[in-house]
This record gives C-alpha cells, sequence and structure tokens, in this order.
C-alpha cells in the first residue's frame, strides 16, 4: 500500500491489473455492450467521409458540363439571346429536351410512361452514357435510335435491337442504359429514361403547343472561363426570364449539403444505439460493484482511500472501454465495406469503402468517453463504501438519488448528449428537440417496462403450473436487468414495427383512391381536337368516362398591383417573388368536385360578361403567396392579361387519384384559350389495361398515361428499398438489446448457477430447469416486444390521423408475428449462453463458480 495514502498511477494500475484476473473476460462482456454502437458509428462516419471525397472528386460527373441552363418553357428572344452569348464562351454546346411521355415495345405491345430525353451534341463532357454495348452511348446519336433505362428493358424483356415507338416515330434500341449523370437507382424507378436524338423529336408528334417540356442547355466552357463568376453576373438576368442554373461548384455544394444531412442522422441513428448500449453498461458494472463490495471494503481495512477504491475500477473500466471501442471501430470498419451496397440507389455517385482513420479515432475516443462516463454513475458508490462491510454484507451503497456528485454525472450525460446532437443539427431548436425526444422516449420506454413488469407482479397467476410461476418470477430476481433490456430490444422492435405500419399506410393511401367507382387511369396531354376521339376510344375498349377537365397554362403577373420587377426592387414588399411569374396549371368549370371544400369566401361558378373573375384558390398555396379573400391578381393567360379576385379558398384532398388545382376560374372567362385535356377513366385489371395503353399509344401517341397499379408498384419498390436502409440502421438497435441480453445472462450467472443448484438439490430435472429458463426468456422477450410495438402503434396512429390523414387500421397480425419472432429469439440466445449450468452436477458447478 502506498506510504501516506499518496495516490500513484503506477500503484493504482497494478491494483486494476491484479484485481481484473478473475474478471477479464467479464468486464469486457460489460462494454461488448457499446460495441455495435460503436461500430454503427464507425462505419457511418467512414460513409460521411468517403461520400464526401465522392462528391468531391465526382461532382464534374453529376452535372455532366460545366454550366447548365434550365426553363419549363421555349425561351423567347432574350433568353435564347442569353444562351447564344454564352455558347461563344464554350468549347462546346448541347440541348435536350425532356417530358414524360408513353411508348411502346414493338416485340411484346408493352407500354409504360418514362421520361424522354431528347438530346443534341456530345452532351456529357464528364463521365459519360454508361451502355450496353460501351459504344451506344455515342452511335445513337446519328441515327434513328433510342436508349433504354435497364429497368424498362427488363420489365418489357426488350433486347438490343429491338424497337420501341415513341410518339409517332419508331426507334431501334441501340443499347440498355446503366448510368446517366446524375442518376441514381430511386430517381430510374420512378422515371426510367429514353434517350433519343433530338433531331428526330419534331417527326414524333409530341413537342406540340401546350406540350409540359423541360428546357436544358449544356455548356462546355473554354479554360479562361469561370462559370460560377459568369452566373453571378447573370443571375438577376436568368431569374427576369425564369432559367434556372447549375454549375459543377453549386451542385458539389447542394449535394454534399443534402448527403451530408443524411450522413448526419444516420449519425444520430447510431448515436441511439450507442445510448442503449451505455445504459446496459451502467445497469452492468452496478451489478458488478455490488459483487465486489466485499473486496472494496477488505481495501479500505488495508488503508486504502475511498478516491484510491474508485480509482481503482476506473481503471479497469477505462481498459476494457478502450478495449472494445477497438472491437467496435474494427467491426465499423467492415461494416463500411456494406454501406455502398446498402445506399447505391440513394446516391447518385460511385461511393468507395477506403478506410477512414479519422473515423476509427473518433469511433475509439467516443468509445472510452461514454463508456467511462455512464460508468460513473455506479463508481462513485465506491466513496460510501466503509471497512464496516467487511462484517455486514447487508450494507449497500447508498442511493444515487441522495448523492450530489450523481446528478452531477446525469448533468455531464445530459450535456453530452446535447453537445453531440448539436454537431449533428442545425441550430439550438433541434437539437434541444432531439434531446427532449431522446429523453421523453427512453422515458416513455422505461414507464411502459416498469408499468407491464408491475402488472405482471400485481396480478402473478398464481393458478399456472409451477414452472410456469418460477420462469415469470425470475423476471423479478435480485440484481435482474429486466427493465433495461425491455428498453433495449423494446426500442429496436418499435424501429421495426414502425416500418412495417408506415410502408403499409402509405400502400394504403394510394391503394384507397382507386377504392370503389374511383378513377384508376388517368390521360393527359390530350388536344382539344381529339378530346371527342379519345373519349370515344376508351368507351369502345367499354370503359368509362368518369371525368374530362380542361388544363390552362397561366403565369402570375401581378398580386394587389405588384409585379415581379417591383418586388426586386423593393425587399420590404410583402410578397411572394416566387409566385410572381410562375405557371400554374388552372382550370374552369361551373361546380367544385366532391374532393374540393370552400373553407373561406364564396365560390361563385360563373361569371357575366364585362365582370371580373372571383377565383378560387387551395388554401396552402394562397397561404404561401400571401394572398387574402378580396386581394387583386393579374394573370398572363396565353399573352391576353386576366384580372381576377380572389373569390375563395378550398381545401383539397390531394390523396384521390383525379385533378387537383391549385386555381380555378369560374365558367365565362378562360373557356377559350389554348388548352390540353385530362381524362379519367377506371380500368378493372391489368389485362383491360394493358390492352387500353396499347390502343391509345398506337392511335394518339402523344397522349399520356397514368396507371394506379404502376403507381402501386413503383412506390412498393421504393419503399421497399427505404425500408431496407431503415430495417439495416434499425438493426444496430436490435442487435444491442441482444447483446445487452447477453452480457445480463452472463453477468448474472452466479446468480442463476446458485438457483439451478438448489433446484436440482430438491429434486429438479435438467430438462425441468431448462424449460424454467426458456420460459423466463421467452416473457421477457414478449414483454419487451409487446412495449416495442406498442410505441410503434402509437406512432403510427399519430402519422395515419394527423399526416396522412387516413384510417389506422393496422396489421395486427404482422405485428404478433413480429412479437414472437422477437420473442423466440430471446430464448435462442437465453438458453445459448445458459447451457453449461444445467450439463454439470451441482458439486462441480459451485466448485468452479463459487
Amino acid at each position: 500500500m502506498p506510504q501516506h495514502n499518496r495516490i500513484t498511477f503506477n500503484w493504482i494500475a497494478r491494483m486494476a491489473w491484479r484485481d481484473s484476473r478473475r474478471n477479464r473476460s467479464r468486464l469486457f462482456l460489460f462494454i461488448s455492450s457499446i460495441i455495435i454502437g460503436i461500430a454503427a458509428l464507425v462505419a457511418i462516419y467512414s460513409f460521411g467521409d468517403n461520400l464526401a471525397k465522392d462528391i468531391d472528386n465526382q461532382a464534374a460527373t453529376l452535372i455532366g458540363a460545366d454550366l447548365v441552363l434550365e426553363s419549363n418553357r421555349e425561351l423567347a428572344d432574350e433568353g435564347q439571346h442569353i444562351v447564344d452569348s454564352i455558347r461563344g464562351l464554350s468549347q462546346s454546346y448541347a440541348e435536350e429536351q425532356s417530358f414524360a411521355s408513353m411508348v411502346l415495345f414493338a416485340n411484346n405491345g408493352g407500354t409504360r410512361l418514362v421520361q424522354i430525353r431528347a438530346l443534341s451534341g456530345d452532351f456529357p463532357y464528364y463521365g459519360e452514357l454508361e451502355t450496353v454495348p460501351a459504344t451506344a452511348g455515342t452511335t445513337f446519336r446519328g441515327r434513328r435510335q433510342a436508349l433504354v433505362d435497364k429497368t424498362l428493358m427488363l420489365q418489357f424483356n426488350a433486347e438490343v435491337g429491338d424497337s420501341i415507338k415513341v410518339g409517332e416515330v419508331m426507334f431501334e434500341i441501340a443499347g440498355r442504359l446503366e448510368q446517366a449523370p446524375g442518376q441514381s437507382g430511386i430517381s430510374s424507378t420512378m422515371a426510367p429514361a429514353v434517350f433519343i436524338p433530338l433531331e428526330y423529336l419534331p417527326a414524333t408528334g409530341l413537342n406540340q403547343k401546350g406540350s409540359r417540356i423541360n428546357y436544358s442547355y449544356y455548356f462546355h466552357l473554354q479554360p479562361t472561363t469561370d462559370a460560377d463568376a459568369l452566373t453571378d453576373g447573370l443571375d438577376s438576368l436568368l431569374e427576369v426570364h425564369r432559367m434556372g442554373y447549375d454549375t459543377i461548384a453549386s451542385r458539389k455544394r447542394d449535394t454534399g449539403r443534402s448527403f451530408s444531412d443524411l450522413n448526419k442522422f444516420l449519425s444520430l441513428v447510431g448515436f441511439v444505439a450507442l445510448l442503449l448500449g451505455c445504459i446496459g453498461v451502467s445497469s452492468a458494472i452496478h451489478i458488478y460493484i455490488k459483487e465486489k463490495l466485499t473486496s472494496i471494503a477488505i481495501l479500505r481495512c488495508l488503508g486504502a482511500t475511498s478516491r484510491q477504491a474508485f480509482l481503482i475500477y476506473l481503471v479497469q473500466v477505462m481498459g476494457v472501454g478502450f478495449i472494445g471501442s477497438v472491437v467496435g471501430a474494427s467491426l465499423g470498419t467492415l461494416i463500411q465495406q456494406l454501406l455502398p451496397l446498402v445506399f447505391r440507389d440513394f446516391v447518385p455517385v460511385t461511393i468507395s469503402s477506403d478506410i477512414s482513420w479519422s473515423a476509427i479515432a473518433q469511433g475509439i475516443g467516443l468509445g472510452v468517453w461514454i463508456s467511462l462516463l455512464f460508468a460513473l454513475l455506479p463508481l462513485i458508490g465506491i466513496r460510501n463504501i466503509a471497512p464496516l462491510n467487511t462484517l455486514r454484507l447487508s450494507l449497500d451503497v447508498p442511493s444515487p438519488i441522495k448523492d450530489r456528485w450523481s446528478w452531477a454525472v446525469y448533468g455531464i450525460i445530459a450535456l453530452f448528449i446535447f453537445a453531440y446532437a448539436f454537431l449533428q443539427l442545425d441550430g439550438v431548436l433541434q437539437t434541444l428537440a432531439f434531446t427532449g425526444g431522446v429523453a421523453v422516449s427512453f422515458m416513455l420506454l422505461y414507464a411502459a417496462a416498469s408499468a407491464l413488469v408491475w402488472l405482471v407482479r400485481r396480478f402473478f397467476p398464481t393458478s399456472w403450473s409451477y414452472l410456469w410461476r418460477q420462469g415469470l418470477s425470475n423476471l423479478f430476481r435480485p440484481n435482474n436487468q429486466t427493465v433495461i433490456l425491455i428498453i433495449a430490444i423494446g426500442l429496436g422492435t418499435a424501429f421495426i414495427a414502425t416500418l412495417i405500419s408506415v410502408q403499409g399506410m402509405l400502400i394504403t393511401r394510394v391503394s384507397l383512391s382507386a377504392s370503389e367507382n374511383q378513377p384508376n387511369m388517368v390521360l393527359f396531354d390530350i388536344q382539344s381536337s381529339q378530346k371527342a376521339a379519345v373519349a370515344g376510344l376508351v368507351k369502345a375498349q367499354g370503359l368509362p368516362v368518369l371525368d374530362e377537365v380542361p388544363i390552362v397554362t397561366v403565369q402570375l403577373e401581378a398580386i394587389n398591383g405588384v409585379t415581379a420587377e417591383d418586388a426586386r426592387q423593393d425587399s420590404t414588399l410583402q410578397v411572394s417573388r416566387r409566385a410572381l411569374g410562375g405557371e400554374l396549371r388552372s382550370t374552369y368549370r361551373s361546380k367544385l368536385s366532391d374532393s374540393e371544400k370552400v373553407t373561406s369566401g364564396e365560390w361563385i361558378g360563373e361569371t357575366a360578361d364585362g365582370d371580373t373573375a372571383r377565383v378560387s384558390l387551395e388554401e396552402g398555396y394562397a397561404h404561401r403567396i400571401r394572398v387574402d379573400i378580396g386581394d387583386e391578381l393579374l394573370f398572363n393567360v396565353q399573352g391576353v392579361r386576366v384580372p381576377a379576385i380572389v373569390g375563395s379558398f378550398r381545401e383539397v384532398d390531394w390523396n384521390r387519384v383525379q385533378t387537383n388545382f391549385r386555381l380555378i376560374f369560374p365558367m365565362g372567362v378562360i373557356d377559350d384559350a389554348p388548352q390540353f385535356h385530362v381524362l379519367m377513366t377506371r380500368v378493372p385489371d391489368e389485362a383491360v389495361s394493358a390492352r387500353m395503353q396499347q390502343a391509345m399509344v398506337r392511335e394518339f401517341p402523344n397522349v399520356s398515361i397514368i396507371d394506379l397499379g404502376l403507381i402501386l408498384a413503383v412506390l412498393d419498390e421504393i419503399l421497399e428499398k427505404i425500408g431496407f436502409v431503415i430495417r439495416f440502421m434499425g438493426g444496430f438497435s436490435i442487435l444491442t438489446g441482444f447483446v445487452v441480453l447477453i452480457a445480463s445472462v452472463m453477468i448474472s450467472k452466479y446468480q442463476r448457477i446458485k438457483e439451478s443448484v438448489l433446484l436440482r438439490t430438491m429434486g429438479a430435472s435438467r430438462r425441468q430447469i431448462l424449460i424454467i429458463t426458456a420460459l423466463e426468456y421467452f416473457f421477457l422477450g414478449m414483454i419487451a416486444a409487446f412495449t416495442g410495438v406498442l410505441l410503434a402503434l402509437g406512432g403510427s396512429w399519430a402519422l395515419a390521423v394527423y399526416s396522412f390523414e387516413i384510417p389506422f387500421t393496422p396489421n395486427i397480425t404482422l405485428m404478433l408475428l413480429l412479437m414472437l419472432g422477437i420473442a423466440l429469439l430471446t430464448v435462442l440466445i437465453g438458453l445459448a449462453n445458459s447451457r453449461g449450468i444445467t450439463r454439470r452436477p451441482p458439486l462441480a458447478i459451485l466448485r468452479k463458480e463459487v
């Protein structure tokens, strides 16, 4: 013992090493609870570092050019002059017109709504159109050929050399499109692309007046021209002409910001898993210190101070915390190799999987710090262990609630959680919300778990058989970790159950719109001259025409006399600059549809000659552009100025598959304006839908079709991809819960040995002990899963009622199966870690363990 009670690190370290000789495996088991959390964070940090590096390296291939100008309408002379002036500063120039249209595969008659991209020039200038065969990305440009997205080729079993009809023109499929600049797996699923040469677009007949076409202009600038400086000088002019722009630097910035937010979100998910493990560490160390009361008291009798005793066990925790963090960081580095596969459908760049040493260092440092921080809660109780504990083993550590240092540790933990969240989120309010959310979530789980345990004890089934009663009562044994396991496993279960419920609700939300006699097929881009013929073709197929709606494109030029130019010159004007000059799809009608309800003002369905029209605005849009009932609006309808007054606001049910509008005119105002039409019908099955689409594409190739069945299929595919990512991340919490479970079983092994010996001595068979153990873990798993499912159902109900606004219909069968699966997995893990207790006779076990 050091003289004069002087603390020397060498002596502390030697005592910590000696004391740990019989307990090193147990100490490492305590810290194993944080390994999964550290692994998750190291994997996410490494993924973020690699992604940021890859975005920097591949930013040019995201945009494919030095500068891109975009417009949703054909350029006027002034806009074309801007394009021409930039073209004079460029080495090369390309143009693209893109829009949604139907295509028909000649080999099997299959039809699909796709994104047509009519391209001229040598775009992309950075990267390439990745195709099979590789030369197709170049050779298709000068011929009547097309590149077809790989998802379409697979869906319709098409091969290179087959034909595809776009509008009035039949194109040969030159190649399968694997990748285009800026394209991700999700974007190709939602809007698969078909590339054709721009020179053949007029022959297709798809670029008619009123067609919704996006125009893109790609510039490969001279080396001496700076794209960002150029756009800075043209910014105000581009805004006047409603043209957007993108440069390599701006795309890098925007993409980096978007995926930085994703990485921060994933870090918070991993951090929650780490917090679960830390709670397990704190609980395990608490039991460990209670078992060490006699050893600590003997040290006190030999002259060690409370501070020396405290530091001995603190060093033990730091040592195993460091080892556990290194193991977690190594595991995280391995997991990081999988993350590019998990996120490849969501990221428009090729993700590398290099080892990030900075991420490993962060993970190890965070692991040591957080294991030490959460272990402090039970460790500070060592200060209160007196030499008298050697004689009175019933003496226990005073309650942490009465120890001021315990409250200081609680404060440091809360401050640490706040600081970590602040580094991942934007602003104090979001950080407070996250920190409060974490606290409330754990409190709810703790309260639910405690309440369920209390109910089981309060209404204990005394009439059950002995084995069932013994298995259930084991949940309340001394030094149990029942509540902490319920929290850990329950939170992971809640993740998975919420995902299942939300995915089902999103599918239901779309499916409900097709219920009863609602339309499930929408035909749009119908020209006025085709309206009667298209309706006749629909009826000829034996299908009803449920609705026909005219659509007129208008521009909002002024609000209460304030124009876009006025708003630019005077920033104090309370108007929406984005709304002024923007295009709107509007319609005219005398009556509102059943998906609309007037919430303010009055709807007048007809306007007499000479009167000013009283239009109706969707209430959300009205609030965004800052107008009220009675305000004056000025619209440009295909070159004609049309004044109007805001007459009413409407609430619109956007969930319905039908035409809904932000702006509606009454009859007698824009009836004769240039327009196209939308027709809605209902098809009974996929066969009729396919026959209908084939006939429509052959007769009217410019008409596009939205099929609800396709929407559901695409939505299900997207949700499945998103769901996989969420399940992957939620799996860290599930795994953490099971690691805490394994640690709990091993920690309480001595207690179980004594119970097993007692039961064996009293005549219990090995089979009976196994049944009792299995029932204990079954009850533990069921209570934990039930707690998680209960919270998931509560959250899903809130989403259904307040967000999706649909009836809440949970899949009870699926929830029960999930609970049963979690319970059985818990039983398997519990039995696997308890098998050594029943294999040998009681005396042999006691000689080894006691």
